[in-house]
């Protein structure tokens, strides 16, 4: 069994609905609505469909309103998690290819495509474990002074046509073996949202390969809404600093060590 999840907040019934045409066309065996909003006028989308199952929720944030669905997923027997922005699209092969990539290499726990934005461009999304500069120092500087440091950070200078074994796969669109979940956790819901992917990612990746993988490829509007929106910016601000209160700030040997090792795997000599 195949599950998903997607987590809803005042999303437009537009855009919930064209995740789910993807979700409904794939060979996902049920989805699940998670919806944080202060009414339930999705709740109409259950009605789409019986692998549909829509929960309406008091917000208790992005990673816990996931691990909702991904325990009863797990009561299911489901195999794999597929944890959904709704902002996402995909076409129906792309969830058979990436089962198909787990089924074939089972010490992956985590999978991530290649992911677009709508117009074509590419979305750099492979990203080594960050330090507080990656994260919080370089927003607030100009983006030129910053080109050389988020080009190594998202690992720029290597081939997004390979396949490569990643710490921080982007939240946005999570392939995830429900087994290994089983071992290493679900999502930490001390983050409210922002940060939860990275603790995740990084989890995983200590136990289990977590693989970017091109063979298949994904479209994200990404909004950035914390770009965007000022109480986003601090909710982001104040996850990332509970994400390096956790595991350390400038002294994170294991974060050292695992980011030397991508390195030199990629051949990166700047």
């Amino acid at each position: 069994m195949l599950t998903a999840s997607v987590v809803t907040y005042h999303t437009s019934l537009p855009e919930a609905g064209a995740v789910l045409d993807c979700v409904l066309r794939s060979s996902i065996d049920k989805l699940y609505i998670i919806d944080n909003s202060r009414n339930d006028a999705l709740r109409i989308l259950e009605k789409r469909s019986s692998k549909i199952r829509y929960i309406h929720n008091a917000n208790i944030g992005y990673g816990g309103a996931h691990n909702l669905a991904i325990r009863e997923a797990m009561e299911l027997g489901a195999k794999y998690h597929v944890v959904l922005n709704p902002d996402i699209r995909f076409a129906p092969e792309t969830i058979e290819s990436l089962a198909c990539y787990m089924d074939a290499h089972e010490d992956v726990g985590q999978i991530m495509p290649k992911v677009f934005y709508p117009d074509g461009r590419l979305q750099y999304l492979c990203k080594l474990l960050p330090t507080p500069a990656d994260l919080i120092f370089r927003r607030f500087l100009p983006t030129g002074w910053a080109k050389k440091s988020r080009e190594r950070f998202e690992l720029r200078f290597s081939d997004y046509d390979k396949e490569k074994n990643i710490p921080f796969l982007s939240g946005c669109f999570m392939f995830l073996r429900v087994e290994a979940l089983c071992k290493v956790g679900l999502f930490d819901e001390r983050f409210f949202m922002y940060g939860e992917d990275i603790d995740l990612s990084r989890r995983m990746h200590l136990q289990y390969r977590t693989m970017y993988y091109p063979g298949a490829s994904i479209v994200h509007l990404h909004e950035a809404a914390s770009y965007k929106n000022r109480r986003m910016l601090l909710i982001h601000i104040r996850n990332i600093i509970r994400y390096f209160n956790k595991w350390g700030w400038f002294f994170d040997a294991q974060r050292r060590k695992i980011n030397r090792r991508l390195l030199k795997d990629l051949n990166y000599n700047r």
